[in-house]
């Protein structure tokens, strides 16, 4: 009963504005980080294989909206935070991007859940992510296809 509770505490708490607020700062702080034309990096493009079509999820959204965003974020602020991303963006922009995800970690951090499950296909999908990067020994057009997947993931949420 408990985790109901807190389920549809999440799902409100993801339904007010804050959280879409947070995503566009968020985004927009990710739009000022492009250094390369997006066209120019057109043959590095890759499928990540999102785990959720963007039907599913409005349905993720109901049933376990605040955790998804929780574990999206949280994966957002560790790839941002690793020592190849520090060499391959403006540290300024980088540190603007970080602050804005940790302060929505921070709000979110007072609802916590338990979605092992989402965990798995989220951290899946980031170590997809990861392995594109070092495959590509994280050249600019690499982070800069990467920027684009985050912001399309942060349109979803």
């Amino acid at each position: 009963m408990a985790k109901i509770c807190l389920l549809v505490a999440g799902v409100m708490l993801c339904s007010i504005p804050a959280c879409s607020l947070d995503n566009k700062e968020i985004s927009r702080h990710l739009r000022q980080m492009k250094t390369i034309p997006s066209q120019s990096c057109l043959g590095h493009r890759h499928d990540f294989k999102f785990p959720w079509r963007r039907e599913n999820i409005t349905s993720i959204r109901m049933t376990q909206g605040t955790c998804y965003h929780q574990v999206m974020l949280q994966q957002f602020f560790n790839l941002f935070t690793t020592e190849s991303s520090w060499g391959a963006w403006n540290s300024a922009l980088l540190d603007k991007l970080l602050s804005s995800l940790g302060q929505s970690l921070e709000k979110l951090g007072e609802v916590t859940l338990d979605c092992p499950d989402l965990a798995i296909d989220v951290q899946k999908y980031f170590q997809g992510i990861h392995l594109y990067l070092k495959g590509k020994a994280y050249s600019p057009c690499a982070w800069e296809v990467v920027r684009v997947e985050i912001e399309k993931c942060l349109s979803l949420m």
